[in-house]
């Protein structure tokens, strides 16, 4: 299969690498980095990705940003970056890949634990998540020609707890094998309109 994936160099997307690499040809999207770079929130930025890329059979988001700060601190422009990054960048990436994505493709977006198991500073990144766990329950019983959309929720990484352990009291850092495993099973099994934890 032809994979589009999407935050290629982030310690999540390095993980779909290694789980997806061997068996698909994975064309590596960024905003600064890889095959091509694209804003997630400009929606012709990506219908012209899609158009140079051709014909493809999955798309796997692991991006989208999110303002991390307490909540008597936010303002609704801090809100705003979620919602225009990592929910309407990652719906983006669904609504322009609709038609162009082979019959029975699959969209495999990313979430993570905030909206289950929340932390101070969190609400940005909690709303996000909630609002992508919503938005593939509703889209899976529309989505055209046998397609399929998931999104992952997974835990703080191992690999990430160096660097963002302290933001996660209490946490237990999930493996990286096992996350990359939840992707593969959205990528290449039936699922669809589910919300795969790894907790």
């Amino acid at each position: 299969m032809k994979v589009i994936l999407v935050g290629a160099n982030g310690d999540i997307g390095k993980v779909v690498c290694d789980a997806l690499g061997a068996r698909h040809d994975i064309v590596t999207v960024g905003r600064s980095s890889g095959d091509f770079q694209i804003d997630m929130s400009d929606l012709s930025a990506i219908d012209d990705m899609y158009a140079s890329v051709g014909k493809f059979d999955a798309v796997v988001s692991t991006a989208g940003d999110v303002h991390f700060s307490a909540l008597q601190e936010h303002t609704a422009e801090t809100f705003m970056i979620g919602l225009r990054q990592k929910v309407m960048g990652q719906i983006n990436l669904v609504l322009a890949g609709l038609r162009r994505i082979r019959d029975r493709g699959s969209f495999t977006l990313t979430s993570g634990v905030l909206d289950r198991d929340p932390i101070p500073m969190g609400t940005a990144a909690a709303t996000a998540n909630g609002a992508l766990a919503g938005f593939v329950v509703g889209a899976a019983i529309e989505m055209p020609r046998g397609l399929r959309v998931n999104v992952v929720s997974p835990g703080l990484l191992d690999v990430s707890a160096p660097r963002y352990g302290a933001w996660f009291p209490g946490h237990d850092p999930v493996s990286s094998r096992r996350v990359g495993l939840a992707y593969a099973k959205s990528v290449e099994g039936a699922l669809t309109g589910q919300v795969i934890t790894v907790d």
